[in-house]
């Protein structure tokens, strides 16, 4: 009788707490606890999240397995993720990941949050074929990563300054909108129509920037309230629109070259901002144009899951890449 193998997966990298079980590459469960508190300060307080990642981590593994319908001692492995992320909010994960490991005596399996962004495409169907493409997209961090096989990838296109994630939140942020900010002007962009033009910055290859765009928003906004009292309230889907607009131009750009370049036909999208629609659906219009095959996760594989730290693991533990209880987390860790 073949023995199945099941995981434990913890992901807590920043302030949303989850807990996934797999089981011979199948989900069958994932539980997240989202810290709300934050809304109030208008960002992630690393303290904050830390201390909430204590008291949400045992209930949230519980439920996990209870969901999953396995018990503790049915685990093969325990899967963490071992950053990037905030060091306080990764230490609960890791630390919670280590104990449980030693109590069973099972291996652990540490996971790149990046990594498991890429690969959470592979949680359902349809899947894309190797090689492809994967632009991922988060509040930390924007990249194209060019995948040969599940554990084999190449970052060919990475950020200089800020994300786009982050491009976002501190438009909304210009805008008096509330935290997380890029929903809301997703939803604002909608109503709106685009019709205020700011810059592409001119990078080389396959390299973002959005810091400038972040202070062509700034002085636009500066420029007209002073001429306009009322002006954002009055023009606040057109605001959205334009700027989600131009970010999304960025990234489709950049996309388009680093296909052309590869020849690769394979195209992904990943991380939080992959929920966004405007970028969903110009990844589906860009596919029809140029006869891509693309791929986009469910939402609910799009933001920070265990889900995806679970299927990082299972490919791990099919390759024996297991770790010992000396592994620390790492703040900034690439792949």
């Amino acid at each position: 009788m073949t023995t199945k193998t099941t995981i434990l997966a913890i992901e807590s990298s920043c302030d949303d707490t989850s807990a996934a079980v797999i089981r011979d590459g199948e989900i069958l469960s994932n539980r997240v606890a989202t810290q709300e508190m934050h809304r109030q300060y208008g960002g992630v307080v690393p303290e904050v999240a830390s201390r909430a990642h204590q008291v949400s981590i045992v209930p949230v593994v519980d439920t996990a397995l209870k969901e999953a319908g396995v018990s503790k001692n049915e685990l093969s492995a325990v899967a963490f993720t071992r950053g990037p992320g905030l060091m306080g909010s990764l230490l609960v994960g890791v630390s919670f990941a280590k104990a449980m490991a030693l109590s069973l005596e099972i291996p652990m399996i540490e996971v790149n949050h990046m990594q498991a962004h890429v690969l959470a495409h592979f949680i359902d169907a349809p899947r894309p074929a190797f090689p492809f493409l994967c632009l991922t997209v988060s509040g930390g961090h924007t990249q194209i990563v060019r995948i040969n096989a599940p554990l084999d990838m190449q970052v060919i296109g990475t950020t200089l300054d800020d994300a786009a994630g982050e491009a976002f939140d501190k438009t909304g942020k210009l805008l008096g909108l509330d935290y997380p900010a890029g929903p809301i002007i997703d939803k604002l962009a909608r109503e709106g129509e685009a019709r205020f033009d700011f810059p592409e910055p001119n990078i080389p290859e396959l390299d973002f920037s959005f810091s400038g765009l972040k202070t062509s928003i700034f002085y636009f906004l500066k420029r007209n309230k002073k001429r306009e009292p009322d002006f954002i309230d009055n023009n606040i889907n057109d605001i959205c629109a334009s700027v989600q607009t131009r970010i999304i131009s960025i990234l489709m750009n950049k996309l388009l070259k680093a296909a052309k370049q590869t020849g690769i036909q394979e195209i992904a999208i990943a991380g939080g901002v992959s929920a966004n629609s405007g970028l969903r659906a110009a990844l589906e219009s860009y596919g029809k144009q140029h006869k891509w095959n693309t791929y986009i996760p469910k939402f609910e594989y799009c933001t920070d899951n265990a889900a995806m730290i679970a299927m990082t693991a299972h490919f791990k533990y099919q390759d024996q890449q297991f770790v010992g209880q000396d592994i620390t987390p790492l703040a900034r860790y690439k792949f």
